[in-house]
């Protein structure tokens, strides 16, 4: 997926948590926006549980393997309507 469309996700307002799913078949949850970070080459995906707000561990993936993203609670946001001309 390319880091741009990523970034879509990431910065959706209101953000929804979403789930990442990888190429290996693993998938990573993301409650919250600052607890992932997007760059050309690297996504990097803090992982619960939390001590005292710091993530304890995370995950590097290379965004060719993120395969697709969805809502956590199952629900897909709405998309704007199409304008007509």
């Amino acid at each position: 997926m390319r880091p741009t469309e990523i970034l879509t996700h990431l910065r959706r307002r209101p953000f929804a948590p979403i789930r990442i799913y990888v190429s290996d078949g693993s998938s990573y949850d993301v409650p919250h926006p600052e607890m992932m970070a997007v760059t050309a080459s690297i996504v990097f995906i803090a992982q619960p549980p939390e001590t005292n707000g710091v993530p304890e561990r995370s995950v590097y993936c290379d965004p060719l393997h993120i395969t697709r993203i969805e809502p956590l609670d199952g629900v897909k946001p709405k998309r704007p309507k199409a304008k007509r001309k």
